[in-house]
């Protein structure tokens, strides 16, 4: 498979096409295999991939543990992304709270570097902005980490349009982390002409809609007891009924194409720029050489339009977290 390499951000940082994000692989969404997810992150690396995306609080550091052990001996094959920002409460993980301190910063760095057993990492995200904190003063101890060695390049996730401005101001920002698929588009208004203004590349997480856009969910209650879908508002009642409507006007699009539902998801996301690069997440090889077909589709300009169309901004129903989480 020949997988695209495209540039992230005025810096130039070159990632296939496609990547792999993995925080499936240790929480969220039901059952984890470690044996199968290192096969799949190995067999990503194999076909060409080479953006992984983890977090330190996915599986609350097992996930860069993970990652560590998948990657070992092929470093130099691997554009390792990384994020940290987020934090639980040790007596109640499912709450979560944020901290950009400069302090802060430099502790999780070092923590990281040890769970992915690397001296360095190339992307290095903050998570979410700490509201409480400047976002100078965090970017500016991100910025201490590049000059030391330990990052190569600096990221945001779900920063809004003023907040980009103003870390791109103390230190060049590679690329911004959002959500973005044909069921979430609201950021194509203002954070999307941001992040470009400022040649900031985009690496889009969930672009398959947290699976949905495969087509594949037809039961909401068939999820496990600990997927986070079940919690969310897309998923539930008549939101649920409104969204799988959605995936059919893709199914039926994809079907014309010839590809899968979520191929001509991916395939739409790939068009919408050079700079933008999806990273869907799974746990299983077969999804993943399902995924990585898309990079393979070229969509004419109709076809773009059609799914447009067919999936336009604000179609999807419901929010996209639960309320707790927002």
């Amino acid at each position: 498979m020949n997988i695209p390499v495209r540039g992230l951000g005025a810096p130039g940082l070159k990632v296939s096409a496609l990547g792999l994000g993995c925080m499936g692989m240790s929480e969220n969404y039901g059952p984890v295999d470690g044996v199968e997810a290192v096969r799949t992150i190995r067999a990503a690396l194999d076909a060409g991939v080479t953006l992984l995306d983890t977090a330190d609080q996915y599986g609350q550091g097992a996930n860069e543990e993970l990652v560590g052990r998948a990657v070992a001996g092929r470093r130099d094959q691997v554009v390792l992304a990384t994020k940290f920002g987020l934090t639980r409460d040790p007596r109640d993980p499912s709450r979560r709270g944020v901290d950009g301190r400069p302090e802060y910063v430099r502790a999780c760095i070092e923590a990281s570097l040890r769970r992915l057993g690397v001296d360095h990492v190339d992307l290095y995200y903050q998570h979410r902005v700490d509201p409480k904190v400047p976002i100078e003063e965090t970017v500016g101890a991100m910025a201490e980490l590049v000059t030391a060695g330990k990052v190569r390049h600096l990221g945001l996730s779900e920063a809004d349009p003023e907040q980009i401005r103003r870390a791109h101001a103390v230190h060049p920002i590679t690329a911004l982390q959002t959500e973005w698929s044909l069921w979430t588009r609201e950021l194509e208004a203002d954070q999307i002409p941001a992040a470009r203004a400022l040649g900031i590349g985009i690496v889009a997480y969930s672009p398959l809609g947290r699976g949905f856009l495969t087509g594949r969910i037809t039961d909401p209650d068939a999820f496990a007891a600990d997927d986070f879908r079940r919690r969310s508002p897309r998923f539930q009642g008549a939101n649920f009924e409104r969204n799988l409507a959605l995936v059919a006007r893709v199914r039926e699009l994809a079907a014309a194409r010839g590809t899968t539902p979520g191929q001509l998801a991916l395939a739409w996301l790939l068009a919408q720029g050079d700079d933008v690069v999806p990273i869907p997440g799974t746990k299983r090889r077969g999804y993943l050489a399902e995924n990585l077909a898309a990079a393979e589709i070229t969509l004419t300009p109709e076809e773009v339009a059609s799914l447009d169309g067919a999936a336009p901004v604000g179609a999807a129903a419901g929010e996209r977290y639960p309320s707790a989480s927002l």
